[in-house]
């Protein structure tokens, strides 16, 4: 079941038929996007699967994996099986450990994560990656299994929001960040002064959770800013008209070598806005950028001083993307990727 964050919750059938599909849905236990008790309720939604799959008989596996424990998951079902995995791996794991746990006890753990990584990899027919970035990192590991690379896309709700602004005179223009609060986005590290040195003529609205929320409202408050507002999650409706109602919309990623591979999601939803877009980020994401989405202006990570100068970059009109909605349009993307994984299983099984 939806369970991302503490804040927000969304409703969700927890049985469902559509076609030929059959969705189960686990109740997860209350959590803090701290990492132990995300742990406690990854073991709840392992034992559920593992009594839900008893008895049964599939003849494949697909896996999804924003984090590690899912796709290990998603391998020990098929292994157990017998029958081949198609992986969709949506982040890097044990690359990104290393760098956020350096300097800390829990370091210890990364023999064990990087092992539990080689087993769930091994275990997949075919490996998607969703950044082009990954491929060097996973190819080199594993320069024997059949990868590809199937990105995000756009959704088609923003296909058919019309998100003008009415610009009104002499009042401030927002710069907007909606997503995640984590470590991996590093906005307590941005956020504060970045919204010190654009001034009083630029308001920041940060929606969102995550394991750093309590963090960058701490940091918010020892600023004394006033031009920063935090919101906690919202629907997508909501979502879609604080889109609207920005001027420019924030990305940013912490400042790790891991990341340097991320292509994050975000980057096709705030494209299809036509809004401009200011962005922290290097390696994979800043080329990405630069290259396919326009009125976009790229900075170093947790580089406010940086980030104020591309700000002003920026233009405030419009900006048609249709080449770029055309190419990264979600439907078009699953449907490439489901041809590619039935071929796997048919030629595996």
């Amino acid at each position: 079941m939806p369970n991302r964050y503490s804040t927000f919750s969304s409703e969700a059938r927890q049985i469902e038929h559509m076609g030929a599909a059959s969705i189960r849905r686990i109740a997860l236990p209350y959590h803090q996007s701290g990492m132990a008790d995300q742990s406690r309720a990854f073991l709840h939604f392992a034992r559920e699967v593992r009594g839900f799959i008893h008895g049964r008989r599939y003849d494949a596996v697909f896996a999804t994996s924003s984090r590690l424990a899912t796709g290990f998951l998603g391998a020990w079902v098929a292994r157990r099986y017998r029958v081949p995995l198609y992986l969709d791996i949506r982040d890097i794991f044990a690359d990104t450990m290393e760098d956020v746990l350096n300097g800390s006890p829990l370091r210890v753990l990364l023999p064990a994560v990087k092992a539990v990584e080689r087993y769930t990899l091994r275990s997949a027919a075919t490996i998607n990656v969703v950044s082009a970035g990954f491929l060097p990192y996973f190819k080199t590991r594993n320069p024997k299994k059949r990868f590809r690379c199937y990105p995000n896309g756009i959704d088609e709700g923003f296909l058919e929001y019309d998100f003008k602004k009415i610009h009104t005179p002499g009042v401030p223009k927002t710069i907007l960040y909606a997503g995640n609060i984590g470590e991996g986005q590093g906005l307590h590290r941005i956020v504060p002064e970045l919204a010190r040195l654009a001034g009083d003529n630029w308001r920041m609205t940060i929606v969102g959770d995550g394991g750093r929320r309590r963090e960058l409202e701490r940091q918010i408050r020892r600023s004394g800013l006033t031009n920063i507002e935090r919101l906690d999650p919202v629907p997508r409706g909501a979502l879609m008209e604080l889109y609207r109602k920005a001027d420019v919309l924030f990305l940013h990623l912490n400042d790790y070598k891991a990341f340097k591979r991320v292509l994050p999601s975000k980057v096709f939803e705030y494209a299809a806005t036509g809004k401009a877009m200011l962005a922290g980020v290097a390696g994979h994401a800043a080329g990405f950028i630069k290259k396919h989405i326009d009125n976009a202006a790229v900075f170093p990570p947790c580089d406010a001083a940086a980030g104020v100068l591309a700000l002003h970059r920026l233009n405030f009109t419009p900006t048609p993307r249709e080449a770029f909605i055309s190419r990264y349009t979600r439907s078009t993307i699953m449907e490439r990727m489901v041809d590619d994984m039935l071929h796997t299983f048919d030629r595996v099984v």
